[in-house]
Protein backbone atom coordinates (compact mmCIF):
# COMPACT_ATOMS: atom_id res chain seq x y z
CA UNK A 1 0.00 0.00 0.00
CA UNK A 2 0.97 3.68 -0.35
CA UNK A 3 0.10 6.12 2.41
CA UNK A 4 0.43 9.89 2.64
CA UNK A 5 3.07 11.14 5.08
CA UNK A 6 0.66 13.43 6.95
CA UNK A 7 -1.88 10.68 7.51
CA UNK A 8 0.84 8.19 8.52
CA UNK A 9 2.38 10.67 10.97
CA UNK A 10 -0.99 11.31 12.62
CA UNK A 11 -1.67 7.57 12.84
CA UNK A 12 1.70 6.90 14.47
CA UNK A 13 1.18 9.81 16.86
CA UNK A 14 -2.20 8.48 17.95
CA UNK A 15 -0.74 5.01 18.53
CA UNK A 16 1.88 6.36 20.93
CA UNK A 17 -0.59 8.65 22.69
CA UNK A 18 -2.93 5.70 23.14
CA UNK A 19 0.02 3.71 24.54
CA UNK A 20 0.51 6.36 27.24
CA UNK A 21 2.84 8.97 25.74
CA UNK A 22 2.28 12.70 26.03
CA UNK A 23 1.27 14.35 22.75
CA UNK A 24 4.53 16.25 22.16
CA UNK A 25 6.69 13.14 22.61
CA UNK A 26 4.38 10.98 20.51
CA UNK A 27 4.47 13.54 17.71
CA UNK A 28 8.27 13.77 17.84
CA UNK A 29 8.67 9.99 17.58
CA UNK A 30 6.10 9.71 14.80
CA UNK A 31 7.75 12.49 12.78
CA UNK A 32 11.17 10.85 13.16
CA UNK A 33 9.90 7.43 12.04
CA UNK A 34 7.99 8.81 9.06
CA UNK A 35 11.00 10.93 8.06
CA UNK A 36 13.08 7.74 7.94
CA UNK A 37 10.52 6.20 5.57
CA UNK A 38 10.47 9.34 3.45
CA UNK A 39 14.26 9.21 3.12
CA UNK A 40 14.16 5.59 1.99
CA UNK A 41 15.19 3.96 5.27
CA UNK A 42 12.13 1.78 5.89
CA UNK A 43 14.28 -0.25 8.29
CA UNK A 44 14.12 2.67 10.76
CA UNK A 45 10.62 3.88 9.94
CA UNK A 46 7.11 3.04 11.06
CA UNK A 47 7.87 -0.67 10.84
CA UNK A 48 9.47 -0.20 14.28
CA UNK A 49 6.10 0.69 15.85
CA UNK A 50 5.25 -2.90 16.90
CA UNK A 51 8.57 -3.21 18.76
CA UNK A 52 8.06 0.15 20.48
CA UNK A 53 4.52 -0.70 21.60
CA UNK A 54 5.68 -4.09 22.86
CA UNK A 55 8.53 -2.48 24.83
CA UNK A 56 6.16 0.09 26.34
CA UNK A 57 3.94 -2.77 27.48
CA UNK A 58 6.90 -4.68 28.92
CA UNK A 59 8.13 -1.63 30.82
CA UNK A 60 11.38 -1.37 28.82
CA UNK A 61 10.45 1.95 27.19
CA UNK A 62 9.59 4.83 29.55
CA UNK A 63 7.27 7.10 27.57
CA UNK A 64 7.71 10.19 29.77
CA UNK A 65 11.48 10.02 30.34
CA UNK A 66 13.69 12.95 29.32
CA UNK A 67 17.43 13.41 28.89
CA UNK A 68 19.17 14.10 32.21
CA UNK A 69 22.70 15.49 32.58
CA UNK A 70 24.62 13.37 35.08
CA UNK A 71 28.14 14.74 34.45
CA UNK A 72 29.04 18.26 33.33
CA UNK A 73 32.68 19.17 32.90
CA UNK A 74 32.31 21.98 30.42
CA UNK A 75 33.29 20.49 27.09
CA UNK A 76 32.56 16.96 28.37
CA UNK A 77 28.99 15.97 29.15
CA UNK A 78 27.32 12.70 30.09
CA UNK A 79 23.57 12.39 29.58
CA UNK A 80 21.25 9.59 30.72
CA UNK A 81 18.26 8.93 28.47
CA UNK A 82 16.53 7.03 31.30
CA UNK A 83 15.21 4.50 28.73
CA UNK A 84 12.94 7.11 27.16
CA UNK A 85 12.03 7.36 23.51
CA UNK A 86 15.37 7.61 21.73
CA UNK A 87 13.92 10.13 19.30
CA UNK A 88 13.05 12.41 22.23
CA UNK A 89 16.07 12.03 24.50
CA UNK A 90 18.48 11.86 21.55
CA UNK A 91 17.22 15.16 20.14
CA UNK A 92 17.30 16.76 23.60
CA UNK A 93 20.89 15.62 24.18
CA UNK A 94 21.96 16.81 20.74
CA UNK A 95 20.46 20.24 21.38
CA UNK A 96 22.44 20.43 24.64
CA UNK A 97 25.64 19.50 22.82
CA UNK A 98 25.07 22.15 20.13
CA UNK A 99 24.39 24.87 22.70
CA UNK A 100 27.51 23.97 24.68
CA UNK A 101 29.69 23.73 21.56
CA UNK A 102 28.82 27.35 20.76
CA UNK A 103 30.45 28.24 24.10
CA UNK A 104 33.37 25.81 24.22
CA UNK A 105 34.09 25.18 20.52
CA UNK A 106 33.89 21.42 20.90
CA UNK A 107 31.83 19.04 23.03
CA UNK A 108 32.34 15.36 23.70
CA UNK A 109 29.05 13.93 24.96
CA UNK A 110 28.16 10.45 26.11
CA UNK A 111 24.47 9.57 25.80
CA UNK A 112 23.47 6.37 27.58
CA UNK A 113 20.37 4.29 28.23
CA UNK A 114 18.24 5.40 25.29
CA UNK A 115 15.51 3.28 23.85
CA UNK A 116 16.07 2.85 20.10
CA UNK A 117 17.47 6.14 18.77
CA UNK A 118 16.15 5.46 15.29
CA UNK A 119 18.00 6.89 12.31
CA UNK A 120 21.24 8.32 13.73
CA UNK A 121 21.54 10.62 10.73
CA UNK A 122 18.71 12.74 12.14
CA UNK A 123 20.97 13.84 15.03
CA UNK A 124 23.78 14.50 12.60
CA UNK A 125 21.39 16.60 10.50
CA UNK A 126 20.39 18.47 13.65
CA UNK A 127 24.07 19.34 14.18
CA UNK A 128 24.75 20.12 10.53
CA UNK A 129 21.76 22.43 10.27
CA UNK A 130 23.15 24.31 13.28
CA UNK A 131 26.46 24.74 11.45
CA UNK A 132 28.27 22.06 13.45
CA UNK A 133 30.48 19.17 12.47
CA UNK A 134 29.53 15.98 14.33
CA UNK A 135 30.73 12.40 14.74
CA UNK A 136 28.60 9.66 16.33
CA UNK A 137 29.64 6.20 17.56
CA UNK A 138 26.66 4.03 18.57
CA UNK A 139 26.25 0.52 19.94
CA UNK A 140 23.10 -1.57 20.26
CA UNK A 141 22.31 -3.75 23.28
CA UNK A 142 19.29 -4.99 25.23
CA UNK A 143 18.87 -8.06 23.06
CA UNK A 144 21.05 -10.84 21.72
CA UNK A 145 23.84 -9.93 19.28
CA UNK A 146 23.19 -10.12 15.53
CA UNK A 147 26.52 -9.58 13.78
CA UNK A 148 29.49 -11.93 13.53
CA UNK A 149 33.02 -10.55 13.68
CA UNK A 150 35.20 -10.75 10.60
CA UNK A 151 36.41 -14.36 10.10
CA UNK A 152 33.90 -15.67 12.67
CA UNK A 153 30.46 -17.24 12.44
CA UNK A 154 28.83 -16.66 15.85
CA UNK A 155 26.98 -13.43 16.66
CA UNK A 156 28.97 -11.11 18.90
CA UNK A 157 27.80 -7.52 18.25
CA UNK A 158 24.87 -5.71 16.71
CA UNK A 159 24.64 -3.29 13.78
CA UNK A 160 26.50 -0.48 15.61
CA UNK A 161 25.82 2.66 13.55
CA UNK A 162 28.44 5.27 12.69
CA UNK A 163 27.58 8.79 11.53
CA UNK A 164 29.64 11.82 10.50
CA UNK A 165 28.28 15.17 9.30
CA UNK A 166 29.79 18.25 7.66
CA UNK A 167 27.75 21.48 7.43
CA UNK A 168 27.50 23.39 4.15
CA UNK A 169 26.16 26.81 5.08
CA UNK A 170 22.84 27.33 3.32
CA UNK A 171 23.10 23.98 1.53
CA UNK A 172 21.99 20.68 3.13
CA UNK A 173 24.78 19.11 5.23
CA UNK A 174 26.81 16.16 4.01
CA UNK A 175 25.56 13.20 6.08
CA UNK A 176 27.35 9.86 6.26
CA UNK A 177 25.06 7.57 8.25
CA UNK A 178 25.55 3.82 8.12
CA UNK A 179 25.35 0.55 9.95
CA UNK A 180 28.71 -1.14 10.40
CA UNK A 181 27.04 -4.41 9.46
CA UNK A 182 26.70 -5.16 5.75
CA UNK A 183 23.09 -3.95 5.98
CA UNK A 184 20.94 -2.87 8.91
CA UNK A 185 18.94 -5.54 10.73
CA UNK A 186 15.82 -3.53 9.95
CA UNK A 187 16.50 -3.97 6.24
CA UNK A 188 16.70 -7.73 6.82
CA UNK A 189 13.35 -7.52 8.65
CA UNK A 190 11.77 -5.63 5.76
CA UNK A 191 13.08 -8.16 3.23
CA UNK A 192 11.81 -11.04 5.38
CA UNK A 193 8.33 -9.54 5.64
CA UNK A 194 8.27 -8.91 1.89
CA UNK A 195 9.51 -12.42 1.09
CA UNK A 196 12.54 -11.01 -0.73
CA UNK A 197 16.22 -11.93 -0.74
CA UNK A 198 18.85 -9.65 0.76
CA UNK A 199 21.91 -8.54 -1.22
CA UNK A 200 24.75 -11.02 -1.58
CA UNK A 201 27.44 -10.63 1.04
CA UNK A 202 25.02 -9.54 3.78
CA UNK A 203 24.36 -12.76 5.71
CA UNK A 204 25.87 -16.09 6.62
CA UNK A 205 23.95 -19.16 7.73
CA UNK A 206 24.63 -21.20 10.89
CA UNK A 207 27.48 -23.00 9.11
CA UNK A 208 29.15 -19.74 8.19
CA UNK A 209 28.19 -20.04 4.52
CA UNK A 210 26.98 -17.00 2.53
CA UNK A 211 23.21 -16.76 2.04
CA UNK A 212 20.68 -14.25 0.73
CA UNK A 213 17.80 -15.74 2.78
CA UNK A 214 16.71 -13.25 5.49
CA UNK A 215 14.99 -16.11 7.31
CA UNK A 216 18.31 -17.12 8.90
CA UNK A 217 17.96 -14.10 11.20
CA UNK A 218 14.49 -15.12 12.40
CA UNK A 219 14.32 -18.92 12.27
CA UNK A 220 16.53 -21.55 13.89
CA UNK A 221 19.23 -22.54 13.21
CA UNK A 222 20.21 -18.89 13.22
CA UNK A 223 22.77 -17.29 10.98
CA UNK A 224 24.17 -13.79 11.35
CA UNK A 225 24.83 -10.51 9.67
CA UNK A 226 28.40 -9.87 8.63
CA UNK A 227 30.34 -6.59 8.79
CA UNK A 228 30.50 -4.34 5.74
CA UNK A 229 33.87 -4.18 3.99
CA UNK A 230 35.28 -7.30 5.66
CA UNK A 231 37.91 -6.44 8.30
CA UNK A 232 37.48 -2.66 7.83
CA UNK A 233 33.79 -2.59 8.72
CA UNK A 234 34.45 -5.01 11.56
CA UNK A 235 37.13 -2.70 12.96
CA UNK A 236 34.78 0.29 12.88
CA UNK A 237 32.05 -1.79 14.54
CA UNK A 238 34.45 -2.63 17.37
CA UNK A 239 35.21 1.06 17.87
CA UNK A 240 31.47 1.83 18.02
CA UNK A 241 31.04 -0.94 20.59
CA UNK A 242 33.89 0.29 22.75
CA UNK A 243 33.36 4.05 22.45
CA UNK A 244 29.55 4.15 22.28
CA UNK A 245 29.06 1.15 24.55
CA UNK A 246 31.97 0.72 26.96
CA UNK A 247 32.84 4.42 27.33
CA UNK A 248 29.56 6.31 26.96
CA UNK A 249 27.16 3.61 28.13
CA UNK A 250 29.29 1.22 30.21
CA UNK A 251 27.21 -1.51 28.61
CA UNK A 252 28.44 -3.62 25.73
CA UNK A 253 27.15 -6.74 23.99
CA UNK A 254 29.26 -9.08 26.12
CA UNK A 255 27.10 -11.80 27.72
CA UNK A 256 27.30 -10.66 31.37
CA UNK A 257 25.06 -7.71 30.52
CA UNK A 258 21.24 -8.04 30.35
CA UNK A 259 19.45 -9.15 27.19
CA UNK A 260 15.74 -8.57 27.75
CA UNK A 261 14.37 -8.44 24.19
CA UNK A 262 14.44 -4.66 24.09
CA UNK A 263 16.50 -2.11 22.10
CA UNK A 264 18.97 0.11 23.95
CA UNK A 265 21.40 2.52 22.32
CA UNK A 266 24.42 4.29 23.75
CA UNK A 267 26.18 7.01 21.77
CA UNK A 268 29.46 8.88 21.97
CA UNK A 269 28.90 12.16 20.13
CA UNK A 270 31.55 14.75 19.27
CA UNK A 271 30.18 18.12 18.17
CA UNK A 272 32.56 20.73 16.78
CA UNK A 273 31.95 24.38 15.90
CA UNK A 274 34.05 25.15 12.78
CA UNK A 275 34.35 28.72 14.04
CA UNK A 276 36.72 27.38 16.72
CA UNK A 277 39.30 26.99 13.94
CA UNK A 278 38.96 30.67 13.06
CA UNK A 279 38.19 30.21 9.39
CA UNK A 280 34.59 29.29 8.65
CA UNK A 281 34.63 31.02 5.28
CA UNK A 282 37.76 29.17 4.20
CA UNK A 283 36.36 25.87 5.45
CA UNK A 284 33.10 26.33 3.56
CA UNK A 285 34.94 27.42 0.41
CA UNK A 286 37.01 24.23 0.46
CA UNK A 287 33.95 22.08 1.16
CA UNK A 288 32.09 23.65 -1.77
CA UNK A 289 35.06 23.29 -4.11
CA UNK A 290 35.52 19.64 -3.17
CA UNK A 291 31.81 18.93 -3.58
CA UNK A 292 31.91 20.47 -7.07
CA UNK A 293 35.01 18.43 -7.90
CA UNK A 294 33.32 15.19 -6.84
CA UNK A 295 30.12 16.02 -8.68
CA UNK A 296 32.12 16.69 -11.85
CA UNK A 297 33.30 13.06 -12.02
CA UNK A 298 32.29 11.22 -15.19
CA UNK A 299 29.70 8.59 -14.18
CA UNK A 300 30.72 4.93 -14.37
CA UNK A 301 28.90 2.59 -16.71
CA UNK A 302 25.26 2.09 -15.64
CA UNK A 303 25.46 5.04 -13.21
CA UNK A 304 23.69 8.35 -13.81
CA UNK A 305 25.92 10.56 -11.66
CA UNK A 306 28.20 10.73 -8.63
CA UNK A 307 26.41 11.51 -5.36
CA UNK A 308 27.51 12.70 -1.94
CA UNK A 309 26.50 11.00 1.31
CA UNK A 310 22.98 12.16 2.13
CA UNK A 311 21.92 12.91 -1.44
CA UNK A 312 20.14 9.57 -2.03
CA UNK A 313 18.03 10.30 1.06
CA UNK A 314 17.04 13.72 -0.26
CA UNK A 315 16.08 12.21 -3.61
CA UNK A 316 13.96 9.57 -1.88
CA UNK A 317 12.34 12.30 0.23
CA UNK A 318 11.27 14.26 -2.85
CA UNK A 319 9.87 11.16 -4.52
CA UNK A 320 8.00 9.73 -1.55
CA UNK A 321 6.65 13.08 -0.43
CA UNK A 322 4.95 13.29 -3.82
CA UNK A 323 3.94 9.66 -4.29
CA UNK A 324 3.31 8.44 -0.74
CA UNK A 325 5.19 6.00 1.46
CA UNK A 326 5.12 2.33 0.42
CA UNK A 327 4.46 -0.20 3.18
CA UNK A 328 4.31 -3.93 2.54
CA UNK A 329 1.28 -5.92 3.69
CA UNK A 330 3.06 -7.79 6.50
CA UNK A 331 4.57 -4.64 7.97
CA UNK A 332 1.19 -2.89 7.76
CA UNK A 333 -0.51 -5.81 9.50
CA UNK A 334 2.03 -5.57 12.32
CA UNK A 335 1.46 -1.82 12.70
CA UNK A 336 -2.33 -2.24 12.76
CA UNK A 337 -2.02 -4.99 15.37
CA UNK A 338 0.24 -2.78 17.47
CA UNK A 339 -2.29 0.05 17.18
CA UNK A 340 -4.93 -2.29 18.57
CA UNK A 341 -2.61 -3.37 21.38
CA UNK A 342 -2.04 0.30 22.22
CA UNK A 343 -5.81 0.77 22.60
CA UNK A 344 -7.05 2.12 19.26
CA UNK A 345 -10.28 0.60 17.96
CA UNK A 346 -10.69 -0.74 14.43
CA UNK A 347 -12.99 2.20 13.66
CA UNK A 348 -10.37 4.68 14.89
CA UNK A 349 -7.67 3.00 12.80
CA UNK A 350 -9.87 3.10 9.70
CA UNK A 351 -10.69 6.76 10.33
CA UNK A 352 -7.05 7.73 10.82
CA UNK A 353 -5.65 5.85 7.83
CA UNK A 354 -8.48 5.33 5.35
CA UNK A 355 -7.69 1.63 5.56
CA UNK A 356 -10.64 -0.73 5.61
CA UNK A 357 -10.33 -3.83 7.79
CA UNK A 358 -10.62 -7.06 5.76
CA UNK A 359 -13.12 -8.19 8.41
CA UNK A 360 -15.37 -5.18 7.81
Amino acid sequence: MQIDQTRLTEFATRIFVSAGSREAFASRVAEHLVAANLKGHDSHGVGMIPAYVANIGAGHLKVDAEARVIEDRGAVLLVDGQFGFGQVVGAQATAMAIDRARETGVVCMGVRNCHHLGRIGSYGEQCGQAGMVSVHFVNVVGHGPLVSPFAGRERRMSTNPFCCVVPRGEEPPIVLDMATSAIAQGKVRVAYLKGEAVPEGSLIDHQGLPTTDPGVMFQEPFGSLGPFGAHKGYGLAVMCELLGGALAGQWTAQPARPRESTIVNHMLMIVLDPAAFGGVAGFQAEVSAMVDYLHSTTPAQDADRVRLPGEPEREALARRAAEGIPIDDNSWAGIVKAAGSAGLTTAEIEDLTGWISPDA
